[in-house]
């Protein structure tokens, strides 16, 4: 899938672009299917909530579900990446976003690449956010919100959030939000399952809890340069990954062929992926 050079425009003017119902509910239903099972399993890759048992976040679920393997690989979310990057990809972060029903806490105010920056040592924002709704997402449920054109600003200043969610995040003063709003407001894309944003490493956003009756599932995919792969190894690999391989996309229909696709963690996250140092 290419973009149209109207839609690069618009990705460089506002940061973002949504592609409603770009998957059809047949391939959204081979994923959200498979996200129970996930989401059981006791295993460290599921960041459960604060406050709940809920799953905040599963990460690198494409290294042991082939369902999101083959999504990991697949050319409508690949392809527009490396359009706009100019090469080749890598997956430098793999997560499904829980937003359960009830439980699902904030997100708060942050550029993506901020963390990437100051725990990974990724040397620019030459990395892209692709993010498919895997269920409806509505006003209630905590849609994802938007900056737009606040990717222009570069990289934001930042403190560390260790407390009030259960996953720390770089987050963004009150203040500077109040000023970037001034400036260019907020937008909360919406739609159906199978609905689909990418947007720069840099544009700032943040959500709500959930307190709705209705779960907001996404998988979010961080798609970056090879040439702009991390440099530093803090993090486990679950949640930064260290293999910079670029990324080759399998046909279009491989949410609905059983094309064969590597899975390492099957059995298991391999003890190196929870190892961290400082430097790569």
């Amino acid at each position: 899938m290419q973009l149209e050079s109207e839609q690069r425009s618009r990705l460089d003017r506002d940061g973002y672009l949504f592609f409603p119902n770009l998957f059809q509910p047949d391939e959204i239903a081979v994923l959200i299917d498979e996200v129970p099972r996930l989401y059981a399993e006791r295993r460290q890759e599921n960041v459960r909530e604060k406050e709940s048992d809920a799953v905040r976040t599963n990460f690198a679920a494409h290294m042991y579900s082939a369902p999101f393997a083959r999504l990991a690989r697949h050319p409508r979310l690949i392809e527009p990446a490396m359009q706009v990057l100019g090469e080749p990809v890598y997956m430098h972060q793999f997560k499904i976003n829980g937003k359960m029903a009830f439980d699902g806490d904030v997100w708060q105010w942050h550029q993506d690449f901020g963390t990437w920056k100051n725990d990974d040592d990724m040397p620019a924002p030459r990395a892209m956010n692709v993010a498919i709704f895997l269920d409806e997402v509505n006003e209630f449920n905590g849609p994802l919100m938007f900056i737009p054109g606040s990717h222009k600003q570069g990289v934001i200043d930042a403190t560390h959030d260790t407390s009030t969610t259960s996953y720390p995040l770089w987050t963004i003063s009150h203040g500077t939000i109040a000023r970037l709003v001034a400036r260019g407001g907020i937008v909360a894309p919406k739609g159906s399952a199978g609905s689909m944003v990418l947007f720069h490493s840099c544009l700032v956003h943040a959500s709500t809890s959930n307190l709705s009756p209705w779960n907001r599932v996404s998988v979010y995919l961080s798609l970056c340069a090879v040439s702009n792969h991390i440099r530093r190894f803090k993090r486990p690999e679950y949640i930064a990954h260290r293999d910079f391989t670029p990324i080759e996309c399998l046909p279009d229909d491989c949410l609905l062929k059983d094309y064969d696709v590597a899975l390492p963690w099957k059995s298991g996250t391999p003890q190196k992926a929870g190892d961290t140092s400082l430097a790569a």
